[in-house]
């Protein structure tokens, strides 16, 4: 469905599996939208979309209390976020307001509405798409969102092979819509726990703990990592270690995830001269191996 971008459709799954939230960072038309739809509908979730505008309200996500006068009451009526798997599409074209409406969900997986708390579904999975900063009519995510992404990931542009079997090739709309479902929302809870089950050794830990506290020096970034980002590291670690086939965590497994688990929550000291991921390179390549 997604041709040419293996390690990208990998770390979407690590980061379903590790029961975390997805934000996708690339330009308009590559493929953001087509890889929610795919991985909703392989995993047999139940999807739902929303196109963030400038003019979105948070009650359009959450949903509203409708008189009904046959029944003299008030009913709520459920808004999208209310799918296992919510698709944000081009969040920072929305404003602040609409953008914290969903802090809640991501972090307590409920939403207050009208002074009553309502539980979402389990699994409940937000994958955001988000334009470049320097495009028209986009607001910057403050940090605290941010923090609530276990992963940003960019797809970029397919090699010529690739782009050649999507010009050559069928609509990939309709390709979503054949698309098979091989998973159940019962068979993805099994793994999410099996993905708590992964054996992580001491010096394992000791190695997170060490580039946690190499972030934190002053040397690589303005502000370091927060312990639930460090926690967040872990999870991704382990997803990882289960989809290489294997009961417990590596060090490969922390530098394979890491500047897609972390570069969005930090500022390099120097972001003119290296990008956050650069910089998350350069850091691990100085924090010895266990």
């Amino acid at each position: 469905m997604i041709v040419g971008k293996p390690s990208q459709i990998q770390d979407c799954v690590a980061c379903l599996l590790a029961g975390g939230h997805l934000l996708i960072d690339d330009v308009p038309g590559v493929g953001k939208t087509t890889l929610a739809h795919a991985l909703a509908r392989s995993f047999g979730l139940q999807f739902s979309r929303v196109q963030f505008t400038s003019d979105l309200m948070p009650s359009d996500l959450s949903g509203v209390s409708v008189y009904e006068r046959g029944k003299e009451a008030f009913v709520f009526h459920p808004g999208p976020i209310f799918a296992q798997v919510l698709l944000a599409d081009e969040i920072n074209r929305a404003s602040p307001k609409t953008q914290s409406a969903l802090l809640e969900a991501m972090e307590e997986m409920q939403v207050s509405v009208e002074g009553e708390t309502r539980a979402l579904p389990n699994p409940f999975f937000v994958i955001a798409t988000q334009n470049p900063l320097d495009q028209i009519g986009t607001y910057a995510l403050p940090e605290s969102q941010l923090d609530r992404f276990l992963m940003r990931i960019s797809l970029g542009y397919p090699d010529r092979a690739a782009e050649r079997e999507l010009l050559s090739g069928r609509d990939r709309r309709s390709l979503v819509d054949a698309l098979q479902t091989v998973m159940q929302p019962g068979d993805l809870r099994q793994l999410q726990d099996m993905v708590q089950a992964i054996h992580k050794s001491d010096p394992l830990l000791d190695y997170v703990q060490d580039l946690i506290a190499a972030t934190r020096s002053g040397q690589w970034f303005v502000q370091g990592l927060s312990p639930r980002a460090g926690i967040a590291v872990l999870r991704a670690a382990q997803a990882q270690a289960l989809l290489s086939g294997r009961n417990y965590v590596a060090p490969d497994d922390v530098q394979a995830i890491l500047p897609q688990t972390i570069a969005h929550r930090l500022i390099p000291v120097d972001s003119a001269a290296r990008g956050a991921e650069e910089q998350v390179r350069a850091m691990v390549a100085a924090v010895p191996l266990p």
